[in-house]
């Protein structure tokens, strides 16, 4: 288990590496400030109930960082929604294994409830046997990939096909087993669905 000394650690060693076609320099100046704010994150649980190991919980964070926008730390298995007032929620997450996982600055372009869903073909090429028989896509449900809910990374008006979205899994919460997708339990991802807003930041760290 991560604890704060560690998690702050591997903050520090984080940092954003947006491709080239992701961020214009007008965007690497303005991440700039939280890229420095969240190397310094301490984590300070406000007075709530003691949550379980996959609850979200409410936090303190330092002044910079702009509310409604999201981070997703891969190396603690961690995603911020930002709140005014210094403050932001901390949910649990799955992220991409190894080789998927895509760090960079992208655009909140679509939400979807209970989306439909289908395999890219990369991931049809890599793993036909598994992907092959859902070419076709799957209606949303509560047996879809995508789970409840799905937030939809863009990089300008371009669909990136990286997701955050649900999972019927709970098991594969805290492990970097994705197609390069941010996942959370179901519950959850209808929360922070709710709050999220089109157009928003969301900010995918480095691994450490």
């Amino acid at each position: 288990m991560l604890n704060r000394r560690t998690f702050i650690s591997y903050c520090a060693a984080s940092s954003l590496a947006a491709p080239a076609w992701a961020q214009e320099a007008a965007d690497a100046q303005a991440a700039e400030p939280a890229v420095a704010a969240l190397s310094e994150l301490e984590l300070r649980p406000l007075p709530v109930a003691e949550p379980g190991p996959l609850d979200p919980q409410l936090v303190s964070i330092p002044a910079g960082f702009r509310p409604g926008d999201i981070h997703v730390d891969p190396n603690v298995f961690r995603l911020f929604f930002v709140l005014p007032n210094n403050q932001a929620i901390r949910y649990a997450v799955g992220v991409g294994r190894p080789g998927l996982y895509e760090a960079g600055v992208f655009r909140l372009g679509a939400k979807r409830e209970w989306p439909s869903w289908t395999p890219t073909p990369d991931m049809i090429e890599r793993e036909p046997d598994r992907y092959e028989q859902f070419a076709d896509g799957v209606p949303g449900g509560p047996e879809n990939p995508l789970g409840a809910r799905a937030l939809y990374l863009f990089d300008g008006n371009r669909d990136t096909y990286l997701r955050i979205h649900g999972t019927n899994a709970p098991h594969t919460i805290g492990s970097a087993v994705s197609n390069g997708c941010a996942r959370l339990v179901n519950d959850y991802v209808i929360d922070l669905y709710a709050r999220a807003t089109l157009n928003s930041q969301v900010y995918l760290y480095n691994r450490a």
